[in-house]
Parts: C-alpha cells; sequence; structure tokens
C-alpha cells in the first residue's frame, strides 16, 4: 500500500504540471500500479476532473483520453466501428474485467512496459501522444524518450484507412504476454508495419514485406525470462507475423 501527505484534484491541466514537477508528487490514474509496493507520496494529483476520459473522433483523428479506462477502450463503439476489434483484442487478456475498469490508458503508455499490449498495439498505427509541456509529438519518438514530469493528456491515433490485427501468446489466459505482435497495413501499401512486444523489452517497430520478414526478425533482440526463451520468442514472432500478413492480406483481397 501507499500513503498520500496530500491528495489534490486539479482544475486544470496545467495546475496539474505544475503540482506534479516535484518529485515527491505522483499521479493517481487509476491505482492500480500504486497499490504493488511500498511507498509514501507528497502530493497525489487525481487527474479525473480534467474530462480525460473520454474518446471522442475529431477532424480525421480519434482522441483517447488518458483517463479512459483499458474495459473503455475494450468496448468502446466508436473504436470497434473506427479499428475493428484491434482495440478489443489489445485488452481483452489485461488480468480481469475488474482491473480493466480500473486501469486506465494512460498509465498503460505513460509505463512503455516492456509487457505492454496497449503500446505494442498503438505502434501499429499512425499516432502522436499529447502531453501537457512538450505538446503532441509522435508515439514512437515518445516510447524512445525516459520517463520525465510531464503528463500524458491524450493519444490521438489517425483516421488514414490503416488497417491492423493482433496477436499475442500467453502461458495462461490473463497472464502477461510471452509475446505480443501487431501487423499493420496502409491503403495502397505493400509493406506491412510490424510491431513486436513483450520481447520482454519494449515495443520495437519496423516495416516489413512477406520477403523480407524472417530477415528482419533475425536482427531483432528477443530476451529470455521465466516466461519462455529468446529462440521460442523469435519463432513465436514469426508465427504471428506471418498469421498478421496473412489476415491482412485476406482483408485487402
Amino acid at each position: 500500500m501507499f500513503t498520500a501527505e496530500r491528495y489534490v484534484r486539479p482544475a486544470t491541466l496545467q495546475e496539474a504540471l505544475e503540482l506534479n514537477r516535484k518529485r515527491s508528487s505522483t499521479i493517481l490514474g487509476g491505482g492500480c500500479w500504486l497499490r504493488l509496493g511500498r511507498k509514501r507520496i507528497g502530493t497525489l494529483i487525481d487527474l479525473s476532473g480534467l474530462g480525460l476520459d473520454q474518446i471522442e473522433e475529431r477532424d480525421g483523428w480519434v482522441r483517447i483520453g488518458a483517463m479512459v479506462s483499458l474495459r473503455q477502450l475494450e468496448t468502446s463503439a466508436l473504436l470497434k466501428e473506427r479499428f475493428g476489434s484491434l482495440f478489443a483484442d489489445m485488452t481483452g487478456h489485461i488480468v480481469g474485467v475488474q482491473f480493466r475498469e480500473c486501469a486506465t490508458f494512460g498509465g498503460s503508455v505513460w509505463g512503455r512496459f516492456g509487457f505492454s499490449d496497449i503500446l505494442t498495439g498503438l505502434l501499429a498505427l499512425d499516432c502522436e501522444v499529447e502531453l501537457a509541456e512538450a505538446g503532441r509529438i509522435p508515439l514512437r519518438d515518445f516510447a524512445a524518450r525516459k520517463a520525465d514530469r510531464d503528463i500524458l493528456a491524450a493519444v490521438w491515433v489517425q483516421l488514414d484507412g490503416r488497417k491492423a490485427v493482433y496477436h499475442t501468446v500467453r502461458n495462461a489466459g490473463t497472464d502477461f504476454p510471452v509475446l505480443a505482435c501487431a501487423v499493420s497495413c496502409g491503403e495502397g501499401e505493400t509493406a506491412y508495419r510490424l510491431s513486436i512486444g513483450a520481447r520482454p523489452m519494449k515495443a520495437v517497430s519496423l516495416e516489413v514485406t512477406p520477403d523480407t520478414l524472417e530477415t528482419a526478425l533475425d536482427a531483432v533482440s528477443f530476451g529470455t525470462n521465466l516466461r519462455a526463451g529468446a529462440a521460442y520468442r523469435r519463432h513465436l514472432a514469426s508465427v504471428l507475423a506471418n498469421r498478421g500478413i496473412r489476415e491482412l492480406e485476406g482483408e485487402q483481397a
């Protein structure tokens, strides 16, 4: 458990940013990860009053607020209409419904966890993150940055006709993935965008064709941990990537 000296529910994102500049401050989010260890917090910042819990379509983009729950991603009619089953596939195996009702989209993206289903899936799309201080930047650039005291407000997903599919292998239905894989293709493109997560390092994104896939995978580092070995993960990456490519080829036929 954790304890906090002060709880604040800021009225603006700028106020939240100023509060978060202190190293003793922590963003509450859904609170799921804060429960995992004992820590003492100076100021606990609750973003729930900032209207960041909406999924909206704006000017050719879908804006997903940082306080949207994983369950909202899973069940959103707008996301299903625009991206098919992608977001439900990304979230449906994460722990359980009760956890997904609490855990926030922003917390999943900000953490840049090596096992993240969310980050792996988003890297296959054309996305930008909206930060309180830095503004909008490409998701790829954000994923490569070290954590700082900025605040993630939303993620913008471009509606550019890109189709994507998502697959994972897990030792148990609600376990962390052994390997995660997302494949996408834009209209008229001959190459596929492939993102591989749970290597168990952060997700990596690369461009492949069916002919260059195996060579590209040979250049990717796959790690070993208690869930699986590197050689097995390399094998899974080939199987899942080929499966995704075949699905997208079927849609284009």
